[in-house]
């Protein structure tokens, strides 16, 4: 039996819109005004949208919740999947003692506060939010300046604001992943729009962030350092966003300006060190003097994820891995069963490729790294506990707001409130980051933001004759500068930063910059949209009914024994060079 949307039930626009809006606007009070918790707020607003879609718009309840199950199962899968073991991953690193010894090189390269920001809240938090994310970037690198001796206040708060330029590509590109699913645009034409919008800002805003705690003419005395940051990051993120895809650009920008600072440190110095007025003395009065191998090992899990992150998106070694470990089929009772306004049935597909994707990667990774930073694999099967425990909630608030994103599309309450969006006409390129930077706000995550609204910008730059990838794309790009407001983000930087009871002050720190940068991006996607639109990347919507060329798989298997050799040697180098010694010497601090 096949049910058909409807986007109008009340035969009156303005009143079913009111009514379509609820769900949402349910969300913005429990979260701002109500405080309340996300999972607990997800999952309301999921049964409010499930009454609505029963009871209004007429959808069969079993459909209504086969949906919800559908986006909840997507929301375990693949996105719960890549959040633990990324997390995981970083959680070996921290119980194994290495990460204390990646935290000290990167304070230590240099005395200026001005630089140390660069370097750890900028370019470091960059390369910690494509691999971790989830709030750890802002927490461990505000704890490390509140360490070196910052003022908290500009600790916590400049690390809210640095976390702008990574967040599109956080947790290995998973936002971008959403956003495709829930739009139906490919990853790669989304990850593009988005790599030709945020290296603008990202060029920017080591310049914006050093003139926000040491002032403009300080901020003018290491233009040089400033440059070398903010242009080797954004060059990257553009040529990792644009051809390799959504995946790596923070992994990849966040150690390529961190080497190209470091190594320009080496030829050129400011004139001046500059700290911060009456700030207390430095909290590390020793120098402790890692050797190389030593610095490697550190660096070890992270150097293994990104070698194999690449070899994951390599398409001949996707075949392989797909043809052997992929099952695909059609969701039971939901596929084909919806019927669009335009008489197209909807297909309902569920893909569990649970070898190609980017968590089983990063999983592999985890388990490489286990003996090179010197832990053996009972240790890490507690820590795998602790990671699922630690995540316990967010999990549930993903699922939760996929499967809320899920039946808002399906029951057509989406295609409701994009019908009045499209009444803005040519001016709604200029508004659709204002819907991401909300949906960010709202619910602290790029990734939540896009389940929501992706299939809203889509449908309404569509109904205006404007290339929906341009619209998706700014939803992803509008969201990044809401995170730096959001409640979760303010309540994470305030703990990390010693400021808790203080967040209303935090808040305040960051609110304007966030205003600012979003009517930034505003302006810039409508001049996209219509003044150089020949930045839009071309792409092709995918038609599950039209299969390509078969591929095949046999042509990947010299990678994967390519990728075996490298790995093995790898490891080999590491094992052989990173002895698990003391420290080398230490010095006193002049």
């Amino acid at each position: 039996m096949v049910w058909k949307q409807v986007t109008d039930p009340f035969n009156n626009i303005i009143l079913s819109v009111l009514v379509a809006a609820i769900p949402i606007l349910f969300i913005f009070w429990a979260l701002i005004i109500r405080r309340m918790k996300g999972y607990q707020a997800s999952l309301i607003a999921t049964g409010l949208a499930l009454l609505l879609a029963i009871g209004l718009y007429g959808m069969p309840a079993g459909l209504a919740l086969l949906s919800v199950a559908h986006g909840a199962l997507y929301g375990l899968f693949p996105i719960c999947w890549l959040v633990i073991m990324a997390v995981f991953l970083f959680n070996i690193t921290v119980a194994s003692g290495q990460f204390e010894i990646i935290k000290h090189v990167m304070a230590s390269i240099t005395a200026d506060r001005r630089l140390q920001a660069l370097l750890i809240a900028f370019s470091f938090g960059s390369f910690l939010e494509g691999t971790a994310g989830f709030g750890a970037p802002v927490a461990i690198t505000a704890a490390m300046l509140v360490g070196l001796g910052f003022n908290p206040l500009y600790a916590s708060g400049i690390c809210l604001i640095a976390n702008t330029a990574p967040v599109a590509f956080g947790s290995i590109g998973i936002p971008i992943t959403v956003a495709s699913q829930v739009s139906g645009i490919p990853e790669l034409p989304i990850s593009q729009m988005v790599g030709r919008t945020l290296p603008i800002l990202s060029a920017l805003l080591p310049f914006y962030l050093v003139s926000i705690i040491a002032g403009v003419r300080k901020a003018r005395e290491i233009t040089p350092a400033l440059l070398v940051s903010g242009l080797s990051f954004a060059l990257l993120q553009y040529a990792s966003s644009n051809f390799l895809g959504p995946a790596l650009p923070d992994v990849i920008a966040g150690l390529g300006s961190i080497l190209s600072l470091m190594v320009f440190l080496r030829f050129w110095k400011p004139k001046t060190i500059w700290r911060f007025d009456n700030e207390p003395p430095p909290t590390q009065t020793t120098t402790i003097h890692y050797s190389g191998g030593q610095i490697i090992r550190a660096w070890s899990p992270f150097i293994v994820l990104t070698v194999l992150i690449i070899a994951w998106g390599l398409q001949p070694i996707k075949e392989v891995l797909n043809a052997t470990g992929q099952v695909q089929f059609e969701f039971p009772g939901l596929h084909n069963a919806i019927q669009s306004e335009s008489g197209a049935l909807l297909p309902k597909l569920f893909k569990l490729n649970y070898l190609s994707a980017a968590g089983t990667a990063i999983l592999l990774a985890a388990l490489i790294a286990l003996p090179l930073v010197g832990l053996p694999y009972r240790q890490g099967l507690t820590i795998f506990g602790a990671t699922l425990s630690q995540l316990k909630f967010p999990i549930l608030t993903v699922a939760a707001v996929l499967g809320f994103a899920y039946i808002l599309n399906d029951s057509g309450i989406t295609l409701t409130l994009a019908r009045v969006l499209a009444s803005t006409g040519v001016l709604f390129p200029f508004f659709a980051p204002v819907l991401g930077w909300l949906g960010v706000f709202i619910t602290g995550s790029d990734t939540s933001a896009n389940a929501l609204f992706s299939k809203l910008q889509y449908a309404t730059a569509e109904s205006i004759g404007v290339d929906p990838v341009v619209t998706v794309g700014a939803n992803v790009s509008g969201g990044v500068v809401g995170k730096m407001i959001s409640p979760q983000s303010i309540a994470v930087a305030a703990a990390a930063g010693n400021l808790v009871g203080h967040e209303s002050q935090l808040f305040r720190f960051t609110v304007k910059h966030s205003f600012f940068m979003l009517l930034f991006i505003c302006f810039i996607t409508l001049a996209q949209a219509y003044l150089i639109s020949w930045i839009i990347p071309t792409y092709e919507l995918t038609d599950v009914k039209n299969t390509p060329t078969p591929p095949n798989p046999t042509n990947g298997y010299p990678y994967l024994v390519g990728l075996a050799v490298l790995l093995a040697g790898l490891v080999s180098v590491i094992l052989r060079t990173a002895k698990p010694a003391a420290p080398a010497s230490a010095s006193t601090e002049n």
